[in-house]
């Protein structure tokens, strides 16, 4: 099988924040050839009153359709103790979300990718931005650098760690 589809992966965690994004790296290089980690970002909760998250985004390589890879996704966060009965917006233990999918434009199966947030969330664009900043947004064809540039971080605040 060949590894001809480039993902990447948006990952956050409030819950055991440390353990649990060290374990789903682990699991992502541990499964995968090639695979690229951005930087870690502490941001306040988004839509909730919670723990701080930390953030980060990883590149990888793989065979999977994007259906499959994202039940396979759910199956890491389930390993780490995912509670699927909580409102969307709730303190998560692991939450791994697929932004980019080669540079399709996808909306189907209640899989909606380029993710909405990579426009409107520093938390989940500054990552991506780390390990891709020549990339192009699939929808807009602007550069991602370009838009971290234009995104109005008004009440957002991320810190490198």
């Amino acid at each position: 099988m060949t590894n001809n589809n480039t993902v990447y992966l948006g990952i956050g965690s409030n819950i055991n924040r440390n353990n649990n994004i060290q374990s789903c790296i682990n699991y992502f290089k541990g499964s995968f050839k090639y695979c690229i980690v951005s930087s870690l970002y502490e941001s306040p909760s988004y839509g909730f009153r919670g723990y701080d998250f930390i953030n980060l985004v990883v590149k990888i390589h793989t065979h999977f359709d994007v259906k499959s890879l994202k039940r396979w996704l759910m199956t890491i966060e389930d390993l780490h103790g995912r509670d699927r009965s909580q409102k969307r917006y709730s303190n998560r233990t692991l939450d791994i979300d697929i932004l980019l999918f080669n540079s399709e434009v996808i909306n189907e199966s209640g899989i909606i990718i380029p993710r909405a947030e990579i426009l409107t969330q520093a938390y989940v664009l500054k990552p991506l931005v780390d390990i891709c900043d020549g990339l192009t947004h699939p929808k807009t064809g602007v550069r991602l650098s370009q838009h971290w540039q234009q995104l109005k971080i008004d009440g957002q605040s991320i810190t490198k760690i």
